[in-house]
């Protein structure tokens, strides 16, 4: 676990702020001079950017298209809270550890590693780590996507992947996770809502109209979801849809 977080370490203490012992001002250079900020200011940002990472960080892992499946699949199972929110992001996060360990670990032994160890910049250490990342988020982006955004910030077509920006791939990325995970989770709602329309027709045949068939389809479902060992294959699908696998 601790080699899976170091990569997220050192984005919080890459900057030239904490990169010398203790926390000292930070230094500015520019035409009239050099600009100092004081303390409170630094720690300041650094609480403003500890708020805001969760989001970023989530937002650039596999958490989003594993978060909105597992959610789809609870309704598709109509078992209203259960499992519970907080259960479906505790699979989801380390779904979403076991899907980012081979970037995250490649991360670590070219990045984060050398540069806890002294012997990388924290520049070149953070140019290396967002190779990385940027290389997962382009294998899992859509071209129309990233074309479109592009086109939006009114940039030309990219001749290499390291000349796309993160403020085009970012919502590239976001866009693109989103389709696929409702693609997903309309390919897993299908055989749930066979069974309540089945079930549906019985009843209003046999004049039970007053009868809620959502009531009576809830363990017929949840037989259906045991029997063909729904999790596990859940699971195993959503990792293989990010190549993690035998033959990814």
């Amino acid at each position: 676990m601790i080699r899976l977080l170091a990569p997220l370490f050192l984005i919080l203490i890459a900057s030239p702020a904490l990169a010398q012992d203790g926390l000292p001002a930070l230094n500015l250079t520019g035409g009239d001079g050099d600009t100092t900020y004081s303390l409170s200011l630094q720690i300041l940002i650094l609480m403003t950017v500890l708020t805001v990472l969760p989001s970023i960080v989530l937002g650039m892992s596999a958490f989003t298209r594993i978060i909105i499946v597992l959610s789809i699949l609870r309704q598709a199972l109509g078992t209203q809270q259960t499992p519970p929110n907080q259960v479906l992001v505790a699979i989801a996060l380390f779904l979403s550890f076991f899907v980012m360990q081979p970037v995250l670990t490649d991360i670590y032994e070219t990045s984060a590693g050398p540069y806890l160890d002294g012997t990388l910049p924290a520049d070149q250490a953070l140019e290396i780590g967002r190779g990385h990342l940027v290389g997962f988020m382009l294998e899992n982006t859509r071209q129309n996507d990233l074309l479109m955004f592009a086109d939006l910030a009114g940039d030309e077509p990219y001749a290499t992947d390291n000349d796309v920006p993160l403020s085009v791939l970012l919502p590239a990325f976001i866009t693109s996770e989103l389709k696929t995970a409702f693609q997903i989770g309309f390919l897993l709602f299908l055989p749930f809502l066979v069974i309540d329309m089945v079930i549906a027709s019985i009843l209003m045949a046999l004049g039970m109209m007053m009868l809620s068939p959502m009531l009576v389809s809830l363990p017929f479902k949840l037989l259906l979801f045991v029997l063909v060992d729904g999790w596990a294959l859940t699971m195993g699908s959503l990792a293989a849809s990010f190549g993690v696998g035998p033959g990814g």
